[in-house]
């Protein structure tokens, strides 16, 4: 029997979590109890208030991590615009922040059930490392499966680093800011991975997942049953590339454009990067020569850049809280290097610049939630204001002080 949890959290989405379940239930029926579904969550039986309404849905158990099948995270219902308490981003933080982010990632990092200590053991985790390209791996007999914000929340505690995923339109940014690849399609899957695009997708999930572990014929009972037909093509990593076949005969043309206007080929990826699962990790610079260059500040200020020189107390508003960094920075020759501390981490600077007073870079956090951040900052004297921002979540206000 394929265990189902769908696990519920306060402001959670109703028809990202509801629509499977009906699915997964209707495929139980079809199939003679193969599936057994439960609505869970990190906490245990509870009554769960969604974000629509505050609508109630009873939770009858507690997540269990080492338990194989699926796990299914849906996204959040909230405001859409603006960074208040009810804004999804506020919403899918605070879930991340319970228990419900320390049990998924022993979804993600859990040894095997029942292995021994072998030589066939030694042999499944080689091929293990092998599958997992320097990515987090999840169990093989565990599928997480999550439909539109649902991605995110597990993107804010960092388990989706470099794994193809996708999630609402208006989240692909953020997805992208916080280490996943995101690729533009109804749904993604990316082995062990199962991921949905907007609300409505959950059903495309459900359904998907229901053929691809009862098969086919299964899978098409319960779409007539609901009388809804699945949409678009399920995205996987393998087959040709769409621009393979361009590439291969494509040196010689490329360079006779770049002869021509001055750009390869490949200058004019960014527009297909979400499509082709490129990681907005791969763009922090050219980001950050873009924002650079789209400001109206763009004369060489007077200010030195020893002005910004010293360690700084920072307090940073997100929506889910305030952050507290310290930031050490210095200059040699006009040239300005910095670092970032929070906690007992410390990461760089990603190229500082200096522009009409304003220092501008990229930073990679894990805390609150793992994000690649864009800062702007000017500073008076001893203080420090400006903003940060990941992609299309609201800016962030930057405020701090120098230490003496």
């Amino acid at each position: 029997m394929i265990k189902i949890q769908i696990v519920l959290f306060d402001g959670f989405d109703l028809m990202d979590a509801i629509a499977p379940y009906e699915v997964f239930c209707a495929a139980a029926m079809i199939a003679g109890g193969t599936l057994h579904v439960e609505l869970v969550t990190a906490e245990g039986p509870r009554s769960v208030p969604s974000g629509m309404g505050g609508l109630k849905i009873e939770a009858s158990g507690k997540l269990n991590p080492q338990q194989a099948g699926i796990i299914l995270v849906p996204g959040a219902a909230g405001e859409v615009e603006g960074d208040g308490p009810d804004s999804i981003p506020a919403i899918l933080g605070r879930a991340a922040q319970t228990e419900l982010g320390s049990l998924m990632r022993q979804v993600f990092e859990r040894p095997a059930v029942g292995q021994q200590i072998d030589e066939r053991q030694a042999l499944e985790r080689q091929a293990i490392e092998e599958q997992k390209d320097e990515r987090q791996a999840l169990q093989q007999d565990i599928i997480v499966a999550t439909v539109c914000g649902g991605s995110l929340l597990l993107a804010m505690n960092g388990l989706l680093e470099g794994r193809h995923a996708v999630t609402h339109h208006m989240g692909m940014e953020v997805l992208a800011a916080a280490g996943a690849i995101p690729v533009a399609a109804r749904v993604v899957d990316d082995g062990n991975l199962v991921s949905g695009g907007g609300v409505t997708s959950g059903l495309d999930v459900a359904l998907y997942l229901v053929e691809r572990e009862l098969g086919p014929k299964i899978a098409h009972a319960v779409e007539q049953l609901f009388e809804f037909e699945r949409r678009g093509t399920v995205w996987r990593n393998t087959g040709m590339d769409p621009g393979q076949a361009a590439r291969k005969d494509g040196g010689a043309r490329s360079e006779m454009e770049h002869a021509k206007t001055g750009h390869s080929v490949t200058d004019h990826a960014r527009t297909d990067d979400i499509e082709t699962g490129y990681s907005e990790a791969d763009h922090l610079k050219e980001d950050h020569s873009e924002l650079v260059g789209s400001m109206p500040y763009l004369k060489d200020t007077a200010l030195p850049a020893s002005a910004f020189d010293g360690d700084w107390d920072i307090a940073i508003a997100t929506p889910i809280g305030n952050m507290q960094v310290m930031l050490s920075i210095s200059s040699v020759d006009g040239q300005i290097q910095g670092q970032a501390t929070q906690a007992n981490e410390t990461v760089p600077f990603l190229n500082p610049v200096l522009k009409d007073g304003k220092l501008i870079w990229s930073l990679r956090v894990t805390k609150p939630m793992r994000l690649n951040l864009k800062f702007e900052v000017a500073v008076e004297t001893d203080r420090m204001t400006g903003v940060a921002k990941a992609g299309m979540l609201p800016a962030s206000k930057l405020t701090g002080t120098r230490r003496s």
